[in-house]
Parts: C-alpha cells; structure tokens; sequence
C-alpha cells in the first residue's frame, strides 16, 4: 500500500494529513514531508491504517527536531492499531501534550 502526504499551511501552524500504511518502505516519504519545516506542526494520523517502527521513528524523530527550534509538534486522530502502537511505545505521551495530567492533578 502506498501513503499520502499533504501539508497546508493554516495560520500559525502546518497541519500535514497522512493516509496510508507508515512503514519501513513509506516512512521516508514522511520524514521528507517534515523534515524543515519551520512552525509549529500538527500531524493528523487519521488516514493511517497501520504504524510500524519506522514510522513511530520518524514521528520521534520530527518531534525533537521540532523542541529543538522551539516549536511544538503533535499527532491527533489516530485510530485502532495506530493509537495502540503509539500507547505501547510510550510515544503518545511526547505526541499529546494536551492528553497528559496537569500538575498536581494526581
């Protein structure tokens, strides 16, 4: 199967939407997508219907490139095995800031 990208710029952030299976042969195709872009980033995982550590590598990958530039880089709308495989790495905790406990909430 292959995998879309597309990137929109929108206000103060690119959004890039993902379709597809991120994997070992597609992952590349990703990390050219993210890599440079110079904003805040939102990755939309709706349209993914399988991840594997490829994928979840270059996810973390663009991530802290992204802290390092001091911009904010999150994933949304990711579904079954996709949300699961990001939960069982630990890797859902740096995608979704919001997601997580504040402070003293525990």
């Amino acid at each position: 199967m292959s995998l879309t990208v597309q990137t929109e710029q929108r206000a103060d952030m690119v959004v890039v939407s993902v379709a597809g299976e991120l994997d070992m042969a597609t992952a590349p195709q990703l990390a050219a997508a993210l890599g440079g872009l110079d904003a805040d980033v939102t990755v939309d995982l709706s349209g993914v219907s399988f991840l594997d550590s490829s994928g979840i590598t270059v996810l973390v990958e663009a991530f802290q490139a992204a802290r390092r530039a001091g911009h904010r880089f999150e994933a949304r709308d990711e579904t079954g095995i996709v949300r699961r495989a990001l939960e069982v790495t630990g890797v859902d905790a740096l995608l979704h800031p919001d997601e997580q406990d504040p402070p003293g909430s525990s």
